[in-house]
């Protein structure tokens, strides 16, 4: 017989942003139009879930271009690529299709422009991130990594009169903040983007997490090591009042030392995240008392973006 010992906040919105979405359809689009194998530079998105059940159907996913057998199909990762990569493609004859999530070539067209106007960019955002090294690609001369306010005093410019400011999609938007605003006390001419660069759905989760985190005594996120939203998840989760918080890719990963003294458990996952490891979490939380399951939505999202060019006909015809 099961016992209630706690209750659950479910965090709203949650788990696939419309990008990711886009993304892992086109995968499985190409896979209908052209079968296995098709290549993908880069984890299509940051979520061993996603990955694995590709894999199972024959996706097949590398490092880099030159590992994509010659004249095969190849899909760009969400996260963007530099132009060179597209470069490489086409001295391999593959065929393309960019699964870049659109804010992210936002980003990649603002820092085009900038650097055509001659200005210096500094982008706030993760070394080593593949949308940092993507949207670096894109004029590598003009970009400087600016990673957090302690950086700041690091950055050196050609003129501090002619400094423009973008940032990596997935960070939490009170460090990118307080990023700009350092930026701002030392280069006070500094230049903002046409649109906020954060994008929408991390935005959304991370106003979630913070609701959560205010009554929960421990929260956990779901989401993959390398997903550099879900992350972001749990540091907003310790920063706004949850005792403790941990990152998980299952439900297996849970210790039940974590539910010592909790009364209340508040759960998420990242914007890379499919709903049957966030369902297996739940259940796991079930089976030890945590049945009380209360949704905490703080706004609807209705975001959409279609696919790309190539695969747009295709889709619409498996649906008829």
């Amino acid at each position: 017989m099961s016992f209630s010992r706690g209750r659950v906040l479910l965090a709203k919105p949650r788990g696939f942003c419309a990008g990711v979405e886009r993304a892992v359809k086109t995968v499985e689009v190409c896979l209908d139009k052209y079968g296995p194998p098709v290549y993908v530079r880069k984890q299509i998105v940051h979520n061993l879930h996603v990955v694995r059940s590709l894999e199972e159907r024959g996706v097949v996913f590398v490092e880099e271009t030159e590992e994509v057998p010659a004249g095969a199909i190849v899909v760009f990762s969400a996260h963007g690529v530099a132009p060179t990569v597209h470069t490489e493609a086409e001295v391999r004859s593959l065929t393309t299709i960019d699964a870049t999530c659109p804010l992210v070539g936002k980003v990649h067209r603002e820092a085009v422009r900038f650097a055509e106007a001659g200005y210096d960019i500094l982008l706030i955002g993760h070394e080593g991130h593949e949308e940092v090294i993507g949207t670096v690609g894109e004029a590598p001369d003009h970009i400087h990594l600016v990673d957090g306010p302690d950086d700041v005093a690091n950055v050196e410019v050609r003129d501090p009169d002619r400094v423009a400011w973008l940032s990596q999609t997935t960070l939490s938007v009170d460090e990118t903040l307080a990023t700009v605003a350092a930026l701002r006390r030392r280069f006070p001419n500094l230049l903002d983007p046409p649109s906020d660069d954060i994008c929408y759905a991390a935005q959304n989760r991370q106003s979630a997490v913070k609701e959560i985190a205010v009554g929960s005594d421990l929260v956990v996120v779901v989401g993959s090591a390398n997903s550099s939203n879900s992350v972001r998840l749990v540091e907003v989760a310790k920063e706004h009042g949850a005792a403790a918080a941990y990152l998980v890719d299952q439900a297996q990963e849970i210790e039940e030392s974590w539910l010592e003294g909790v009364g209340t458990v508040g759960v998420t996952s990242g914007a890379s995240v499919p709903d049957e490891p966030v369902q297996g979490v739940l259940d796991w939380l079930a089976e030890r008392g945590f049945d009380d399951v209360q949704d905490v939505e703080l706004v609807k999202e209705t975001m959409h973006f279609a696919l790309p060019r190539e695969l747009q006909l295709s889709a619409t015809t498996d649906t008829l």
